[in-house]
């Protein structure tokens, strides 16, 4: 899928971003995960966005989303998990498929935080996978895990079962450890090794410091200029991923920035 700007995050910065992006006459592809799976969606009430009292979360979000959509954005469900820039054009890992554009929104919430797993690094494409539905097919009749930290990862897991996979599902594992020589052998969490030969960790969002190399940042968050321009050529960043306030006006207002000068960077190629 092709479009003028990828915005990697649907909620309101992402959102907001999208909209100004169309009201420019730009094409846009969204990239997110499911509504359900957005923070903001479990909010019983947010009574501090203006014009828009008394709804939860969920109803707010669900209205900027159609207001997104009715301008013209597109939509691709998905975690985001590579990003490559090649001459003018940003090319995004979304699971197994590619989508490409001129300029990228990231408006992917708060930023992931914790280090790695033990092992993660070390055994990443050797049976670890941040994909269920892209790597699935290669552990059909093997028994893997699935650590999982959205409510989309049990869906994952259900996958790999569907297709023949012994499944451990564990959910918001706290201690957990990989173990194994060329490839995955094993998984040690909660003092008991299980055997497995393949484990897919299914967090929210890649930390954009990994999803874009080079990206600069500043106390964990994404450090962006007045135009929400980050450090690379053709990237603006916008909500909760470029620091505090944690609101939705905040990310709103944001998003408008980046979605102008994602548009304006593009008119001046």
């Amino acid at each position: 899928m092709t479009a003028d700007v990828i915005v990697v995050g649907g909620g309101p910065a992402g959102l907001s971003a999208a909209l100004n992006v169309r009201a420019r006459g730009k094409s846009v592809l969204v990239v997110s995960n499911p509504p359900e799976d957005n923070p903001l969606w479990k909010a019983g009430l947010v009574d501090n966005h203006l014009g828009l009292p008394g709804l939860s979360g969920a109803e707010m979000l669900s209205v900027f989303r159609a207001h997104a959509a009715s301008a013209g954005a597109a939509f691709r469900e998905g975690r985001a998990l590579s990003a490559l820039s090649m001459g003018d054009t940003w090319y995004i890992g979304v699971g197994s498929e590619m989508v490409q554009g001129r300029a990228v929104v990231l408006a992917a919430g708060m930023v992931p935080r914790g280090k790695k797993l033990p092992g993660e690094a070390e055994l990443l494409g050797r049976g670890v996978s941040y994909c269920a539905t892209c790597d699935g097919m290669l552990y059909r009749g093997r028994r893997v895990a699935v650590l999982g930290w959205t409510p989309s990862a049990k869906k994952e897991a259900a996958y790999l079962e569907s297709i023949g996979c012994q499944v451990l599902y564990l959910d918001k594992p706290r201690d957990c450890a990989i173990q194994g020589g060329e490839k995955v052998e094993a998984l040690v969490h909660d003092g008991a090794t299980e055997a497995v030969e393949g484990v897919f960790l299914l967090r929210p969002a890649v930390a954009p410091g990994e999803l874009f190399p080079g990206l600069a940042m500043e106390n964990g968050f994404v450090a962006v200029d007045r135009n929400m321009a980050a450090s690379l050529p053709g990237v603006f960043a916008a909500g909760d991923c470029t620091g505090k306030p944690f609101q939705v006006s905040k990310a709103v207002g944001e998003g408008l920035i980046a979605g102008q000068s994602a548009s304006s960077f593009l008119e001046r190629l």
